[in-house]
């Protein structure tokens, strides 16, 4: 028998305080949302299953959806995407917005600075960094915009700044500035309003009580397909390059093709121990096994870091690091919203087969099926900061850890490869190898191994991190906001669902099963974040100025009306 929850706190003229979701009141769905839960469970069931039984048909499927999203949706994602960032700045530059505070006036924050943006930066772009550290600055050092338009040589001194801008930008204020804007606003509707931790709340202000219904439901369970999906493919990524660490360090044959690619054995093995490692985790809650992996999340990427820094190219990488950040302030702003069409002649053709045919457009995508999990959790561990706090330190702070990563671990990459000790050796490897690749041409034999165990251990870390995140945010979805105490079935059912989705599109075909399917669910929950974002900003304006009408009517001052 459905019964219902109700959120309320303080009344707000003209602003909903409360939804009434239905929830189930006994039984294994006891205060879970039957309509969200079973429907984000019937989708996954149902993708696992065609997926299982044909493979070689959902695969060329699912890469042709990808394929018609890159044409026709391009512009939409590169357009989106650069409306998160004006938003959030907007948002924390606004004097009478940016200092409100998300939760009562008094609170204060549940988790350090140093916890809070360790976990942040696990949750949210851990696992990635780890994957693209070298892989992506060595692509962008091969080819890029600036080399298709004759302004940089391939492979040539005069490309290595363009590679880092370009590698910053899709690391940087556009993937967290979509992270916060979801963050922010989960955060606000919770704390300030007293509504769900959950995706629909923050469209009250556009669609009000409707969304206690099938609109609602609707809602979230695009969020929790788009979870899902974007761990999978986050997951996927981590764990190829997880089964070439266990090889490097344990040298089991079966993990490796014969061309040194990880086997899907060994990618089926790495993806079983991190899954349940992740339930283990996701079972302990956010106070102890998440913020514990974060905090060692941190301390080994900075361990890390300082073996770069000490043993790395460290002059060419701060050349790197500053000219970088310089080319990226000056470009950002044209190229936040700049969108290469479709042509039949070069420069015009390759610059929207660059863009859209896998960098920016799919990274896009990627960061918009990510958002749910990451803006929730982001949210939940955020009670306490100003607006102004939370986006600020959700965009600056991870972007520059960002960017000094990629150009330490990716600037001494190149500059092996650009003097001629790697010759090729690097950037012939595949991406899940290249790391390794260039560990061993930086350190002797004896100290290898010790360097590989470091990185196989900061990737399980990230691995964990990141899908145990993603588990809890799930059943917070799905339990409008607050996981009951029977919450822990349902952990281990979702950490379970998770795995099989990852495995069967691992089979079906590979990497790229799995990113046409992210790709497929992010089109939904990017228009879902544009609301969110519309949604957040009229009501964050509508207090501020409701606030000033009542200051003005308490001192007798000439103020105008809303």
């Amino acid at each position: 028998m459905p019964g219902a929850v109700g959120f309320r706190t303080y009344e707000n003229k003209n602003a909903i305080t409360d939804l009434n979701i239905p929830t189930s009141e006994g039984g294994f769905y006891a205060g879970f949302n039957q309509f969200v839960t079973l429907g984000a469970k019937i989708l996954v069931v149902l993708l696992v299953i065609w997926a299982a039984m044909d493979p070689e048909g959902a695969g060329s499927l699912l890469s042709s959806l990808q394929s018609w999203s890159f044409a026709n949706l391009g512009a939409w994602y590169i357009y989106v995407m650069g409306f998160f960032v004006v938003a959030c700045l907007f948002l924390a530059i606004m004097p009478g917005i940016g200092n409100a505070k998300l939760g009562k006036a008094d609170e204060k924050p549940e988790f350090s600075y140093f916890s809070w943006v360790s976990m942040m930066f696990g949750a949210g772009i851990g696992i990635g960094m780890m994957t693209f550290a070298t892989a992506e600055p060595l692509y962008h050092f091969a080819n890029n915009p600036d080399t298709i338009l004759g302004q940089a040589t391939a492979n040539s001194a005069d490309n290595v700044v363009p590679s880092m801008k370009w590698a910053f930008f899709h690391w940087g204020l556009s993937a967290w500035g979509c992270y916060a804007i979801i963050g922010v606003s989960l955060a606000f509707f919770s704390y300030n309003r007293g509504l769900p931790l959950t995706i629909r709340s923050a469209l009250t202000p556009l669609f009000g009580r409707a969304l206690e219904g099938t609109l609602g439901h609707l809602v979230d369970i695009a969020a929790v397909l788009a979870t899902v999906l974007g761990v999978a493919v986050t997951v996927g990524f981590g764990v190829s390059q997880y089964a070439s660490g266990i090889y490097e360090v344990f040298g089991f044959e079966w993990l490796i093709n014969a061309d040194k690619s990880p086997s899907t054995a060994g990618m089926l093995f790495a993806l079983m121990i991190v899954m349940v490692l992740s339930i283990v985790s996701a079972l302990s809650g956010v106070g102890k096994g998440i913020k514990w992996l974060s905090n060692l999340n941190m301390g080994l990427s900075g361990a890390l870091l300082l073996f770069f820094l000490i043993f790395g190219a460290t002059a060419f990488a701060l050349d790197a690091l500053f000219n970088g950040m310089l080319e990226y302030l000056a470009f950002v702003p044209q190229q936040l919203f700049n969108y290469w069409a479709p042509g039949d002649t070069d420069p015009a053709k390759s610059l929207y087969s660059w863009q859209s045919g896998w960098w920016t457009v799919f990274i896009w995508a990627w960061w918009i099926a990510f958002a749910p999990f990451v803006g929730l959790f982001l949210a939940r561990i955020s009670k306490g900061r100003t607006v102004r706090e939370f986006i600020l330190g959700a965009m600056i702070v991870p972007t520059l850890v960002s960017f000094i990563w990629f150009a330490f671990l990716g600037g001494t990459a190149i500059d092996l490869e650009l003097n001629g000790a790697a010759a090729g050796a690097i950037s012939g490897a595949g991406q899940e190898a290249q790391l390794f690749m260039t560990l061993k041409l930086m350190v002797s034999e004896s100290v290898y191994p010790i360097m590989t165990l470091l990185v196989l251990v900061l990737l399980t870390t990230f691995l964990v991190t990141s899908a145990d995140s993603a588990i809890l945010c799930v059943n917070t979805i799905n339990s409008v906001g607050v996981i009951p105490n029977k919450g822990k079935t349902h952990i281990i059912i979702w950490g379970a669902m998770f795995t099989a989705v990852i495995a069967v599109l691992m089979v079906a075909g590979g990497l790229g099963a799995i990113k046409s399917a992210m790709i497929v669910a992010a089109v939904p929950f990017s228009v879902i974040m544009a609301l969110m974002a519309a949604s957040l900003i009229k009501a964050l304006i509508r207090d501020h100025l409701r606030a000033k009408v009542a200051k003005a009517e308490a001192t007798g001052s000439s103020e105008p009306t809303i």
